[in-house]
């Protein structure tokens, strides 16, 4: 998206419902979208990218309470890095964790269709 975009525009790009994206605002995950004179919201581009950054995250597995977290970071000090870094990293953290788990289950998954496969096939006669 170029320059700004409304509530409607932004949602319909990201696949949310325009009341997500309230939703988010007033919880603190995203920060106030600025108005125009006629008071609706106008999200301009990095406001956009935060909310793609902060659905990713999300969509990771990481709390709310965590993505406001990192809004607040980012609105106190963008130029700062250090506690998004650390907030960063110990969700990777936990993104690997649940993947390994994942892979676990999955290899789990495969070997028992393997067998089912296996049993669904008529028996040869020797």
């Amino acid at each position: 998206m170029n320059g700004n975009g409304s509530i409607g525009e932004v949602a319909a790009e990201l696949g949310l419902d325009p009341d997500t994206i309230r939703y988010y605002e007033r919880v603190g995950v995203l920060p106030p979208a600025p108005r125009d004179p006629a008071g609706r919201r106008q999200y301009p581009d990095d406001h956009v990218h935060l909310l793609e950054v902060l659905l990713r995250l999300k969509e990771t597995g990481m709390p709310l309470a965590d993505v406001a977290a990192f809004t607040r970071l980012v609105q106190q000090d963008p130029h700062g890095v250090p506690e998004r870094l650390q907030l960063l990293r110990a969700h990777r953290e936990r993104v690997l964790a649940n993947r390994a788990a994942l892979d676990a289950a999955l290899a789990l998954i495969d070997r028992k269709i393997g067998d089912y496969e296996a049993r669904a096939q008529p028996s040869r006669p020797s």
